[in-house]
């Protein structure tokens, strides 16, 4: 026993002059003070925003706080004249922010429906796109073992994605429209107008052109959709 505590003990003492090399390293403290920085602001930022807060739960998932859009662009604009443009990575927080600025505190936009008049607020992030496609990779991964969406996003049919729209009552009841389940709305579902509409579509099938295909053969094509939906 006394021996096997001797041998522990000589290892851990090989262990202690790297590690204190580790420790002591002046380049490796510099690094350690420039990420709290960038910390602290990105986390002034976040409650700025009202988006995925330090003290939350919910990460990335987190769809931000009910708050008046007012007070927000408000807080931002303190954030925003309060920061110190000392590092690259300021300066490009600053430029993202002054060219997205309309866009992050736009209006709400109010739609007339059946039952009254409904106040929309336009997503300030791409976070919901960002949360789709980590839930498809995540479930092709699951699914087929591969990493890679390309050759799934290739082959998929144009309208799966819209399959997620399941998830939501609202939209189950309107395509229920009165049945209990989705096997009865199907039964209810004319075959022969479904053939028709099939044979139509076969006919009017186009080739894909050669710049579409080199567009969808693109190993970036999910964070070049993003990019384009944020802008």
């Amino acid at each position: 026993m006394i021996d096997k505590q001797v041998i522990r003990c000589k290892e851990l003492s090989s262990l202690w002059r790297p590690l204190t090399r580790i420790v002591e390293d002046q380049q490796l403290k510099k690094a350690e003070a420039g990420i709290e920085k960038k910390v602290a602001s990105f986390e002034k930022l976040r409650e700025a925003l009202s988006i995925a807060l330090p003290q939350g739960k919910n990460g990335l998932n987190d769809d931000g706080q009910d708050t008046d859009i007012k007070s927000i662009e408000e807080k931002v604009k303190n954030f925003r004249s309060q920061i110190v443009p000392d590092t690259a990575e300021h300066q490009k927080m600053i430029k993202q922010i002054d060219r997205y600025w309309d866009k992050l505190f736009a209006d709400p936009i109010t739609v007339k429906t059946p039952t009254g008049e409904v106040t929309i607020q336009p997503q300030r992030t791409n976070n919901l796109l960002e949360r789709f496609f980590r839930n498809f990779k995540r479930t092709n991964r699951k699914r087929t073992g591969t990493i890679s969406l390309n050759k799934t996003i290739r082959s998929i049919l144009a309208d799966t994605p819209l399959v997620k729209n399941l998830d939501h009552p609202e939209y189950m009841e309107i395509i229920l429209d009165g049945n209990r389940t989705l096997e009865e709305r199907f039964e209810k579902i004319d075959s022969r107008l479904v053939t028709e509409q099939l044979k139509a579509e076969q006919k009017n099938q186009q080739k894909i052109i050669p710049e579409m295909k080199k567009l969808i053969r693109l190993p970036d094509l999910p964070e070049r959709l993003t990019a384009l939906y944020a802008s």
